[in-house]
């Protein structure tokens, strides 16, 4: 058996990690009006959020068609492998682990199997980086998936976004009236649910103030974690809070592996810019061995 890892482009996983795990990547659209753009065809995150200043419609997000999904799998059978595993943005929030599940019966030329990581950008990119580290040293289907429930088990985020009414107009929170009224004088804190759903676990009235909350929530998460962890930043058009945020955390928590990350065009369409990610989970790569 020889395992390939696909993903959806959402994971916004870096170049350097694609090549060196040989991931496929299915890029997903997102439409400006009647135009329709693909994230790292022709679109980039500086694009889609200068867009988002310039354009006078606003954007949506689709999934990838079945036509895409046949592509990538065509050139992985092409590349000799027999066995696709295709690691995707949470169920929760969009449509494209639900399309790929039913679609992977109709395919005949390799055994597709799905992963639904229940969350987004690099809380999923983790997820995929396991599973095709894990490919890489020969193990099944069903170990690779044990070990990515481990990894899923533990994975969350605390974000907060800058205006809530994108989330509000795309639909993806679920909890989101209670916020209505103040939405334009706060920064809404959201979570994740254990089902991949976004809800609001509060709110704040400066960003300075919400990533001292985050910071207060993560130092018993530490403590209570019993396993090395892992913690993506990321943000949408916010590069210079980021580095702020980095350097406090890895200040305040040496024992944590930090790195940075990105929301991307198609999670942007939903937090709007500036937003920002605390993701956390364990260290993804204590599940290799």
């Amino acid at each position: 058996m020889k395992i390939a890892v696909l993903t959806d482009s959402s994971a916004y996983i870096s170049q350097t990690d694609f090549d060196r795990y040989h991931i496929y990547v299915i890029n997903d659209p997102v439409l400006f009006g009647n135009h329709v753009y693909h994230e790292n065809v022709d679109l980039d995150s500086a694009k889609f959020y200068a867009m988002l200043k310039t354009e006078h419609v606003t954007p949506t997000t689709s999934q990838a068609s079945n036509g895409e999904v046949q592509r990538v799998l065509d050139q992985v059978v092409a590349d000799g492998y027999d066995t696709a595993i295709i690691v995707g943005l949470s169920s929760g929030i969009s449509g494209f682990i639900s399309n790929v599940e039913a679609y992977a019966p109709t395919v005949k030329t390799i055994d597709v199997h799905v992963w639904d990581s229940r969350i987004a950008c690099s809380g999923a990119g983790n997820q995929v980086l396991l599973a095709a580290a894990l490919a890489e040293k020969g193990l099944s289907v069903s170990q690779i998936f044990s070990r990515l429930a481990k990894l899923r088990e533990t994975t969350k985020v605390m974000f907060v976004v800058n205006d809530m009414r994108h989330l509000m107009r795309t639909g993806r929170i679920s909890n989101g009236q209670s916020l209505i009224g103040t939405m334009l004088q706060i920064k809404p804190m959201l979570a994740f649910t254990p089902e991949g759903k976004i809800v609001a676990t509060g709110r704040e009235r400066q960003m300075k103030r919400a990533f001292q909350t985050i910071q207060t929530s993560f130092k018993q998460i530490v403590a209570d974690a019993g396993y090395p962890m892992r913690v993506s930043i990321v943000d949408a058009n916010n590069p210079e809070l980021k580095a702020q945020w980095l350097t406090t955390a890895k200040d305040e928590f040496p024992e944590v592996t930090f790195e940075s990350s990105i929301i991307g065009p198609l999670i942007g369409v939903h937090t709007g810019e500036k937003a920002m990610g605390f993701i956390y989970a364990r260290d993804w790569q204590t599940l290799v061995d």
